[in-house]
């Protein structure tokens, strides 16, 4: 399972590279315009953050095939390694994404609420396809179920694209997308604490902080072995 950042907000990118094992950061136009400051500044910050070995998803803001091609060519050019252009599913979509792979640019083709469209975009070539899982739960469909045979569809037809499931609001969405075979997630930073919290697990080192102190109070076991 790979986990990704789903955020622009570079402060809280820091803190997730700093703490957490994730493999890169996806952006969409809404989150970039959440930001309000200069788009180049803002992903080149990003990618300085990140380094070279996580992965970046950029989406298009362009609809017709050659400024697709044209926005994955300069964003590339600017971003290097690692970069993946997020293109939405559409007949121009997939015409682009065949382009950009033959142009050795990585894509990761978003917008997707059916199998069929995961399987028509992995087919034309995306490294990628993002399904929406909480915007698919919130009109009386099953966002997991949905990863679930998108997953099924690509081992019965050999296909190497990844499930990089989106939309998310809740940890158990996350935990029944793994359980599934979902490849990826892209998870706001909150979620990502969400993640490793339990109330137990407070209880628990509150228990052994306590006993610890009971014998040698405010001494650590550096103190105790220098």
């Amino acid at each position: 399972m790979q986990y990704i950042i789903d955020s622009a907000h570079l402060s809280k990118i820091k803190k997730c590279v700093e703490f957490y094992p994730i493999d890169g950061v996806t952006t969409n136009p809404t989150i970039i315009s959440k930001e309000k400051t200069d788009f180049l500044k803002l992903i080149t910050d990003i990618k300085d953050v990140i380094g070279p070995d996580k992965m970046f998803h950029i989406q298009t803001t362009s609809s017709e095939c050659n400024m697709i091609v044209e926005e994955a060519k300069r964003l590339r050019e600017i971003i290097g390694e690692n970069f993946y252009i997020k293109i939405p599913i559409s007949a121009d979509g997939l015409k682009a994404t065949d382009i950009c792979k033959k142009e050795g640019i990585n894509v990761t083709m978003t917008a997707i609420f059916t199998q069929q469209q995961a399987l028509i975009g992995a087919k034309a070539g995306a490294d990628y396809v993002a399904p929406y899982i909480n915007r698919l739960d919130s009109i009386v469909s099953d966002g997991v179920h949905v990863v679930e045979e998108i997953v099924n569809l690509f081992k019965i037809h050999d296909i190497k694209s990844k499930v990089l499931a989106a939309s998310f609001k809740n940890i158990e969405q996350i935990h029944k997308t793994a359980l599934v075979g979902g490849h990826a997630v892209t998870i706001n930073p909150d979620l990502f604490e969400n993640l490793v919290y339990h109330p137990l697990t407070l209880y628990a080192i509150d228990d052994f902080e306590k006993d610890w102190e009971g014998v040698y109070g405010n001494k650590k076991i550096l103190d105790l072995i220098k």
